[in-house]
């Protein structure tokens, strides 16, 4: 089992950056892919980003590539989203998910098996 703790999140303007850190207990950390959600008011949860056990494949959404990059720390236990170029409809309530298999972490919300509590992101135009 893993715990999921978000930070990072916060108020910023269009065209900033900001990053956001996932930070996972247990000693299972690198058996899991990591993968970063959000969820904006009156919209299902989407998927923006996911990375593979081994960090060596990653995945982004189409809205997102380019401007956001997703890593792994497997020393420190964490995962990271660094958004850059940020856009109002960036604004939502981002999530950090964890499962064994990467194809539920970017494909499949509805069965990932662990989640954070979220962190808010919102930028202003």
């Amino acid at each position: 089992q893993v715990q999921l703790v978000e930070s990072g999140g916060g108020l910023v303007q269009a065209g900033d950056s900001l990053r956001l850190s996932c930070a996972a207990s247990g000693r299972t950390f690198r058996s899991y892919a990591m993968g970063w959600f959000r969820q904006a008011p009156g919209k299902e949860r989407e998927f923006v980003a996911g990375i593979s056990w081994s960090g060596g494949t990653t995945h982004y959404a189409d809205a997102v590539k380019g401007r956001f990059a997703i890593s792994r720390d497997d020393v420190k236990n964490t995962v990271y989203l660094q958004m850059n170029s940020l856009k109002p409809e960036d604004t939502a309530v981002y999530y950090c998910a964890a499962d064994h298999s990467i194809v539920v972490v970017t494909t499949m919300v509805q069965k990932v098996n662990y989640w954070g509590q979220g962190t808010q992101v919102t930028v202003s135009s």
